[in-house]
């Protein structure tokens, strides 16, 4: 018996093989990739050479997508096609504040 992830995932890949790269499929496949919780605190965009630029909500979400990245980028490549994206730059919308403790 197959796992119902694995059909999933060769199907999403074999619906969106053959669909041009874009912005649209680019922010689907995070979408999927990364789940909806991710979704909703972060936006991804791929650069022309190969990097996905992820804009996080806050410096918590972007520490947590930069400890998964490469997890995520076999998974978006798994769908995007082999070696779309080489690498992850996360950045925060919010920086963080220095702890003022002495």
């Amino acid at each position: 018996m197959i796992a119902a992830r694995h059909c999933v995932t060769t199907a999403l890949r074999t619906l969106l093989e053959n669909q041009p790269l874009s912005t649209g499929k680019v922010s689907f496949v995070w979408s999927v990739t990364v789940g909806p919780r991710i979704d909703r605190v972060t936006s991804a965009t791929l650069k022309p050479d190969g990097i996905l630029a992820v804009q996080a909500e806050t410096h918590h979400w972007a520490r947590e997508v930069g400890r998964s990245s490469p997890l995520i980028i076999s998974r978006l490549n798994r769908l995007l096609g082999t070696a779309v994206v080489r690498r992850i730059k996360v950045s925060s919308q919010t920086q963080r504040r220095p702890n003022n403790r002495e």
